[in-house]
């Protein structure tokens, strides 16, 4: 059960939920999702309904979830979302060198007059 517990991890994460998040979904507490997270807890039939239903899966998909295809999946979100965020990061001392030099045509402006 320990695999199921990080393949509902991984989707979990997928989603940026917390296990908060999808204990109150789930309608249990937070300890108890936890519980089925780490495969200290047998997950029963109606939960694992619940659980795919929850992760838009049937039970058969989220049981043969395969961890390596959603994780290169995962990584190449992650490597977009990286690249963006360099991308904006350039952006935004574009501006700073942009505000910097208008500062200081003002300041030179200031001075002359």
């Amino acid at each position: 059960m320990k695999t199921l517990g990080k393949k509902i991890r991984l989707l979990r994460h997928q989603r940026s939920w917390s296990q908060e998040d999808v204990a109150k979904q789930l309608d249990i507490s937070i300890p108890a999702f936890s519980k089925i997270e780490t495969g200290i807890t047998d997950v029963n039939l109606s939960r694992l309904e619940q659980i795919a239903t929850l992760f838009g899966m049937s039970i058969v998909q989220l049981l043969t979830f395969n961890d390596t295809e959603e994780q290169e999946k995962y990584n190449n979100e992650v490597e977009v979302l990286s690249k963006k965020l360099q991308e904006r990061e350039a952006d935004v001392i574009d501006l700073q060198k942009k505000v910097i030099d208008l500062y200081e045509e003002l300041r030179r402006a200031k001075v002359m007059a």
